[in-house]
């Protein structure tokens, strides 16, 4: 908004109509100040003010500024205060030039106070000031900034840290206030004149009548609208003051109201006419004064001090002690615990910024919950002046946890300055805020490293006196227990950080003994002649080591990554290679092994042999899932083939390499609004692989070449497939045809014909009822006598 008003002064009679409404409205007020002015003050003012008013376009102006440009009005604080930090620091220049431009008044510092009574809320300065012609020029002309004519004014390359930048900051108090006063004293203006407006079409300036009260400064006194008393409360202030300028340089002082324990002291004036009073109204007298004389309370009030946090970014990170960062994250973050670690950088280049960054100890009981909505926590500043608390921009979502402060001189601000104007500063911002954090993360994961190298150098002697050590968490640990899943989000979602995050990624493996290691130690402990890393997920390590599809590695001794968190495998999936090595997934079809010419002749010559098995058995589960009982369950049979994983199963399913696994299947069908036929489509299709040298293929592969209509083969063949199914980790639809297999061969088992009727149980007779009944009672007639007798010889 580049708009300078100009305005039409007038010095004309004010009108009959305007003194009596003036004159009413004052004869109506209390006789108390308001705002240190009394009656007789507003009618000196009234009189000799000045009237000035706004052109229309300026008005139409004051209108956007006041209901459109900012999106929350207890914002009118942080502009207020800058304002009033603007005014001190122009002071703090000009003593620098002059040493008695700041005369009696020494103390550079801001007040804010309130009026309940009056419902009005002040802020003091001790600033530089305004005259007549600066109220008039700078808050009567909209947009004008006092602040960027000051820096015109002074010489290049002069140390004034000044945060106005637009002229408009000012007019944010008409969000809150009917009308607003400012009441302001310059060294170079011998009086002191007041300022007011009711954000309408004009404002008056006049002479103080009251003189100088001030001595040197600014007050601003905001007279509150109904829907703006919650600022007249102490808490409330207090909170505001520290959210938007806990940083600024200049104290900031609240006026806060105590009630403190005070004895009243005793009235020695004793009048004659209390001799002729009865006696009763003696006493009377004499219990109150006793009464009076007991202890009670009084009200004072008292100047608190809430910006004491000082912003410790600005100093050199080697003058800055532990317990001050210690400190300080406590202060902006509210946690109760220190940080886990921090880092303290100054940026430069294209944009210039300091900036400390922490990382918790512990992740917020909530953080996956709201994911996708939450924003950053880092608090962005502008001269150590609150510019947004939460950013959006500041940090992608996986990084959410860190917590810190960004401030820079120069940020592109919008004229309300709630957001950036240029998004290409953000993103290189953000782009160094990232780096930075992920060094960060590197250097712990580093120092991990370094640990475990020592330890593993070590006598065992030594390493038997120091258990109790090592089973202590080393800070990465305790930052990957509590922000895996953060990581592992970041390397699905950030693309250009995918490999730097990759490398702090930890998984247990089948030779880790429950430990996580990195995909570095993966790599070290590979077999000379391994060409990929091999993974598998599943629900736990324990189902995992059981699975069939496991036997052929183990047998070997090839490690095997164990993914049992929900956002392992779509996190490997996107990484797809690491050091020139592609992941792959052992629970998949199309696995390849290392093998001799011998291995392959023979598999080669069993895979002729076996053909006749796997043709039947492939026909077979066609019927079974397209036509048979099996039909709605989704699921579709790609081949059936020999195995080269299996060790001791009969057999196991695989999918295809580019569908769902098993595990990822699960996760899918548990999503409040999957789409079932995306779900089918990705699944993909279905291999059973088979185990040649198992005794149970083998007799089926006799059987079938006997008689391809054998009903036992057909069963045994339906009843491996669905057991496979189950033991591999994905869900039978419908289980009944199992159930009923299983419960066939339990029938054989035990000797019972399985298409035996049923037929019901036949109950025992009355009469033989009746037999055990009397037996039963005869028994206990028995043994009460037997009782009786032992009592008599007793």
């Amino acid at each position: 908004l580049k708009v300078s008003a100009q305005f039409v002064f007038s010095m004309r009679p004010l009108s009959l109509p305007f003194l009596l409404s003036a004159w009413l409205g004052l004869a109506n007020q209390p006789d108390s100040a308001v705002d240190g002015f009394t009656s007789e003050d507003r009618e000196k003012m009234t009189e000799s003010s000045e009237k000035h008013e706004f052109q229309a376009e300026v008005n139409r102006l004051m209108d956007i500024i006041i209901n459109s440009l900012y999106t929350d009005k207890q914002v009118f604080v942080r502009e207020l205060i800058s304002n009033a930090a603007d005014a001190l620091e122009k002071a703090r220049f000009m003593s620098v030039q002059d040493e008695a431009f700041l005369g009696d008044n020494k103390d550079l510092e801001i007040k804010v106070e309130y009026d309940g009574e009056g419902k009005t809320l002040s802020i003091i300065d001790s600033g530089i000031g305004m005259t007549k012609a600066d109220l008039i020029n700078n808050l009567g002309t909209v947009a004008k900034s006092g602040t960027t004519n000051f820096l015109e004014a002074i010489q290049d390359g002069a140390d004034a840290n000044l945060i106005g930048q637009f002229g408009v900051g000012f007019y944010a108090a008409f969000l809150v206030a009917d009308k607003v006063t400012v009441t302001s004293k310059c060294n170079e203006d011998p009086k002191q004149h007041v300022w007011e407006s009711s954000a309408d079409a004009s404002f008056t300036v006049t002479e103080d009548p009251r003189g100088n009260t001030l001595g040197r400064g600014t007050r601003v006194t905001l007279h509150l609208k109904e829907d703006a008393h919650e600022f007249l409360s102490e808490d409330k202030l207090k909170e505001l003051t520290k959210k938007y300028s806990q940083f600024m340089q200049f104290p900031i002082y609240v006026k806060t109201k105590k009630e403190v324990e005070a004895d009243v002291e005793e009235d020695d004036d004793d009048d004659d006419e209390e001799e002729d009073k009865d006696d009763a109204e003696v006493k009377e007298e004499e219990e109150e004064k006793k009464e009076d004389k007991q202890p009670g309370k009084k009200t004072v009030h008292e100047w608190e001090q809430v910006n004491t946090q000082k912003a410790i970014w600005l100093r050199q990170k080697e003058d800055v002690q532990e317990q001050e960062y210690n400190e300080f994250y406590k202060a902006i973050s509210k946690d109760y615990l220190d940080p886990l670690s921090y880092t303290h950088f100054n940026a430069e280049g294209e944009i210039e910024f300091k900036s400390i960054l922490f990382l918790p100890k512990k992740a917020p009981f909530d953080m996956m919950d709201n994911y996708w909505t939450k924003k950053s926590e880092v608090k962005l500043y502008v001269r150590r002046v609150l510019v947004a608390e939460k950013f959006e921009e500041l940090l992608p979502r996986y990084l959410n946890f860190v917590r810190g402060v960004v401030d820079s001189d120069d940020l592109p601000l919008n004229v309300s300055r709630e957001q950036l104007q240029q998004n290409k500063i953000m993103k290189v911002i953000s782009k160094k805020l990232v780096r930075k954090t992920l060094e960060l993360l590197k250097k712990l994961a580093k120092d991990e490293s370094a640990e475990e190298e020592e330890e593993e150098g070590e006598d065992k002697e030594a390493a038997k006196d120091e258990d109790k050590k090592d089973d202590e968490e080393t800070p990465w640990q305790k930052f990957y227990k509590e922000f895996a899943k953060n990581l592992k989000m970041g390397c699905y979602e950030d693309d250009s950080n995918r490999s730097k995050i990759s490398k702090l990624l930890r998984f247990a493996t089948t030779k880790s003994d429950g430990k996580e290691i990195s995909l570095d130690q993966y790599l070290d402990n590979m077999k000379d002649n391994q060409e990929s890393i091999y993974y598998m997920a599943g629900e736990s390590k324990e189902v995992l080591e059981k699975s069939p599809s496991l036997q052929i590695f183990q047998k070997k001794g090839i490690e095997v990554l164990t993914l049992t968190d929900h956002l392992d495998e779509s996190c490997i999936q996107k990484l797809a290679d690491y050091e020139g090595k592609k992941f792959v997934s052992i629970q998949k079809a199309d696995i390849k092994l290392e093998e001799t010419e011998e291995e392959k002749k023979r598999f080669e010559k069993i895979k002729d042999m076996y053909k006749p098995l796997t043709d039947w058995w492939k026909e077979k589960l066609t019927d079974l899932t397209e036509k048979g009982a099996l039909k709605d369950s989704g699921v579709k049979v790609e081949s059936v083939q020999l195995s080269k994983r299996l060790v001791d199963s009969p057999c196991v399913v695989v999918t295809s390499q580019f569908g769902y696994s098993a595990h990822q299947e699960k996760i899918m069908r548990a999503q409040a609004f999957q789409n079932k036929d995306q779900l089918n489509m990705m699944a993909g299709r279905k291999t059973l692989e088979i185990n040649p040298n198992h005794p149970v293929v083998h007799d089926l592969l006799e059987k079938i070449k006997q008689d391809k209509e054998n009903s036992q083969a057909v069963d045994t063949a339906t009843v491996l497939f669905q057991t496979a199914m189950i033991e591999s980790g994905y869900d039978i639809s419908d289980p009944s045809v199992l159930v009923k297999k299983v419960y066939a061969m339990m029938s054989k088992e035990v000797g019972v014909d399985p298409d035996a009727p049923m037929k019901e149980i036949e109950v025992p007779e009355e009469e033989e009822e009746a037999e055990d009944t009397a037996d039963a009672e005869d028994e206990d007639d028995s043994d009460d006598s037997e009782s009786d007798s032992k009592k008599e010889e007793l």
